[in-house]
């Protein structure tokens, strides 16, 4: 095996008390995990389990309180604000429940944008995003602003995003939640085909067992720790199914 992507060692997060008094709330407990390139990984758990935290650090959007997060060997911890900040949109495409498309631009120039923030130029940016959307099957939509879209359209647009700077990993936090489930199929099937197709590397949080089931492994978290960690042989995409 070669060595994971993704790494995460003993990683803890706190959450100090409002105006310092009191106990801290531990939202994460000395969590270990490590995600080889190429998979497609569902963070699972009730609300309040800590995963959307993790999630968070995993891609350096939190900073843990304790332990270390390593990206392509790369630790996390020892970048400054203003280098993490550059790891982020260069290797690490980020999908949200909401879409955050700006509305004043196009579809194509929402997701020329991070490139465009990262100092490439308007008409190779411009053809990235092409790029991008055609990966996700939204090329025709191009030229069409975001509130002329469905919320499936916006949701793959967003990942045409997050996908524009070809990043290491694609963390993905609850991305079909404003979705209904057509639609949410439809994106956890793009998800698996990016995965499956281009080898990209997937991290998702989910609340949903059919959803979770479309990826090939399942991580449960409760109480801020990984309870179970199942690796399948075999994913399906069952977005709205029941697991098996």
């Amino acid at each position: 095996m070669t060595d994971p992507i993704l790494r995460a060692v003993h990683v803890e997060k706190t959450f100090a008390p409002p105006q310092h008094g009191g106990a801290g709330v531990q939202a994460v407990r000395s969590v270990d995990l490590e995600v080889q390139r190429g998979e497609f990984v569902a963070l699972t758990g009730s609300s309040g389990s800590g995963k959307s935290t993790l999630l968070h650090m995993l891609g350096g959007i939190t900073r843990p309180t304790a332990g270390s997060v390593w990206l392509e060997g790369v630790d996390l911890a020892a970048l400054d604000d203003a280098k993490l900040a550059v790891l982020r949109r260069r290797r690490i495409g980020f999908v949200f429940q909401r879409y955050n498309l700006l509305p004043e631009l196009s579809l194509e120039e929402n997701v020329a944008l991070p490139l465009v923030l990262d100092g490439v130029a308007g008409t190779a940016a411009s053809a990235a995003a092409r790029v991008a959307l055609e990966k996700v099957g939204m090329a025709h939509r191009a030229s069409h602003s975001p509130d002329a879209l469905s919320g499936g359209e916006q949701q793959r647009g967003a990942i045409a995003r997050a996908l524009v700077a070809a990043p290491a990993l694609v963390l993905a936090d609850e991305p079909t939640g404003a979705l209904d489930s057509v639609n949410s199929r439809l994106v956890v099937e793009l998800l698996h085909r990016l995965v499956e197709e281009q080898g990209q590397t997937v991290v998702l949080v989910t609340h949903d067992p059919g959803i979770a089931a479309a990826a090939g492994r399942a991580i449960r978290m409760a109480d801020g720790r990984i309870v179970s960690d199942i690796v399948r042989a075999e994913s399906r995409v069952a977005a709205g199914s029941p697991t098996p």
